[in-house]
């Protein structure tokens, strides 16, 4: 699971009479059960008070993470019913107010998986500290060449979720994660680009942690030759390429041009990915390149190519659409929870239009070489 609340979010809020308004002004607490989290959980505080306009507005802390802080989309109170948008990191959480409005009873949605969040009305006693901000984190200079001077490889276990986490530090951490997982993020390939391989290359999942040799966050490129390391060294992978003419999604621009943002605060960051499809798929300092290599690694059943001549350039964009029964969730997870089983009126295009639309993009099915990784030899990972 991606680094949850990595920071304080600043959520602007819908216009609500004053009466609603009082409802839930004030401090609130809970913690989400993560496994993967120092502690096996993540405390949340979110602070809600009211503006001169009588609008709501709340700040919430992960004070577990450092307190960085990060906007949220919306946040609504209507009746009872809490709702929160937070589209820098793909979240939804969706409650119900108590009726002595002491606390809420509610689902944080970050991915397939979704997560109870009980949120407690907190007292001048029984409030957590919110810690000071951290700093930002360094980044890895960028002619380094790493690799993992430390790695442990377990097997998963089987109450885990896919995830691929960089943390502060620079630490490579990854949950239920197949060798296959491992090679399409590595080398940047569809499914349907890896050849040959043993029967657990899917089935076997492995929790992986990595400590750099150097330090900083790492670029994109430097966390998969990292990993390309970690698999010829643990795994003992070699293989050899082969380009065949297949079947593909092409990327290009449409009509009218791109309709996305670009992201130019952060050019040696890592990207970010995260966020259920019907709920807005959310796109973070991502080159289109890297967007497409998340698309066909994740969701669609043939590679995605970008034809887009966008180049190396970042963007910041959300993709809402609604999947079809050939699209896979993100990590495999089949069809999204919560999903409605009928027809919906309001529910978002698919994604072909969703692409023309939104991001003033074109998704079309075409043919072009692309390379086969085809494995001579892979062996399971050797002992810690």
């Amino acid at each position: 699971m991606k680094k949850l609340i990595a920071s304080i979010i600043v959520l602007a809020a819908l216009p609500g009479g004053a009466l609603l308004a009082q409802s839930i002004t004030g401090t609130w607490q809970g913690a989400l059960q993560v496994p993967q989290a120092p502690g096996g959980q993540l405390r949340l505080v979110i602070k809600i008070s009211t503006t001169d306009a009588d609008t709501l507005k709340a700040v919430m802390y992960s004070i577990d993470q450092g307190g960085q802080p990060m906007a949220a989309s919306s946040f609504t109170l209507q009746g009872s019913t809490v709702k929160m948008a937070v589209a820098g990191i793909g979240g939804n959480y969706e409650g119900k107010l108590s009726a002595d409005g002491t606390s809420i009873a509610g689902t944080w949605t970050q991915g397939p998986q979704p997560l109870a969040l009980t949120l407690k009305r907190a007292t001048n006693e029984t409030a957590w500290t919110i810690p000071e901000p951290l700093p930002p984190p360094k980044s890895m200079p960028t002619d380094a060449k790493p690799e993992f001077e430390v790695a442990t490889i377990k097997p998963s276990k089987t109450e885990e979720h896919f995830s691929l986490l960089v943390n502060r530090s620079g630490m490579l951490n990854t949950t239920d994660t197949s060798l296959s997982d491992l090679i399409k993020f590595a080398y940047d390939v569809h499914p349907k680009q890896i050849s040959g391989g043993p029967a657990w290359l899917e089935s076997d999942k492995f929790d992986v942690t990595g400590k750099p040799d150097t330090a900083g966050i790492p670029s994109i490129n430097q966390l998969k030759v990292m990993v390309q390391k970690l698999l010829a060294g643990r795994f003992a992978l070699t293989f050899h390429r082969e380009q065949k003419e297949l079947p593909v999604y092409a990327i290009t621009i449409a009509k009218g041009g791109p309709k996305i943002t670009k992201e130019e605060s952060n050019p040696n960051g890592l990207p970010g990915f995260g966020g259920p499809p019907q709920r807005g798929f959310r796109v973070m300092n991502s080159t289109i390149a890297e967007f497409a290599s998340v698309m066909q690694a994740n969701f669609l059943e043939q590679p995605v190519v970008d034809q887009t001549g966008l180049g190396a350039t970042k963007y910041d964009f959300t993709l809402k659409w609604t999947p079809d029964p050939s699209q896979r969730q993100l990590g495999g997870a089949g069809p999204e929870a919560n999903a409605p089983t009928g027809p919906d009126p309001d529910a978002p295009p698919d994604l072909f239009t969703a692409f023309q639309q939104e991001l003033g993009l074109k998704l079309q099915s075409a043919k072009a070489p692309v390379d086969l990784l085809v494995i001579d030899s892979v062996k399971k990972p050797s002992e810690n």
